[in-house]
């Protein structure tokens, strides 16, 4: 679309262009259409994915979880998490939502360029929430089986056995974080393909709004 773009612009500057030539308000519009329809998949995507894993939090939380939950104390903790985690992610797509019908009724390349600004700052901001509220609840997921599991209290008994508390507790810390960086990073990358593709894409419709400006 970007190199289609680009060639119809040559051409419209052309003098002596065998093909039609295109106005500005053409151009415009041509990429105010696929910048819309990529707004648009960004926020049938956030909408799938909230369905998506709001569906596989309902099927693992069956009776037995949750009194596992009970059990290491972080029940509550993880129902407010949780409350708030769909709290925020429904703002985001309404966010998104916002930003298709705001682009669908833009009528100005300047206004465009700020809704592509808009939707960018909006898409980072919900990987950023996504990245911070999966850290937190790995840490206090961790926390509770170490200290209020059986499985977890015997491998902390039997640990303790071998090697001094500072140590044993250091390793554990290292241990964590290496492996919810991991995570981390598998998640960023998921999101980096699932959303980095449109942005790039809208990226492209921005810098040929700025050529038309110039």
């Amino acid at each position: 679309m970007v190199d289609e773009l680009e060639l119809l612009k040559k051409d419209w500057q052309k003098k002596d262009a065998h093909l039609p030539k295109l106005s500005y308000d053409e151009i415009y519009k041509m990429i105010w259409k696929k910048s819309s329809s990529i707004v648009k998949w960004i926020f049938y995507i956030s909408l799938i994915e909230f369905v998506f894993w709001a569906g596989i939090n309902i099927i693992f939380s069956d009776p037995e979880s949750m009194q596992e939950l009970k059990a290491m104390h972080i029940y509550n903790i993880m129902m407010v998490l949780g409350f708030v985690n769909y709290g925020v992610i429904l703002y985001f797509i309404y966010k998104f939502y916002t930003n298709y019908r705001k682009i669908s009724f833009t009528d100005s390349s300047k206004k465009l360029m700020k809704t592509i600004l808009d939707v960018k700052k909006t898409v980072t901001h919900y990987v950023w929430f996504n990245l911070i509220i999966f850290t937190i609840t790995m840490v206090i997921s961790i926390y509770g089986v170490l200290i209020y599991s059986p499985e977890g209290k015997q491998i902390v008994e039997t640990a303790l056995q071998d090697s001094d508390k500072v140590t044993f507790w250091a390793m554990v810390t290292v241990v964590s974080i290496i492996f919810t960086a991991i995570l981390l990073l598998l998640i960023w990358l998921f999101y980096k393909l699932l959303y980095g593709i449109l942005l790039k894409r809208l990226k492209a419709n921005y810098n040929e709004l700025k050529k038309l400006e110039v």
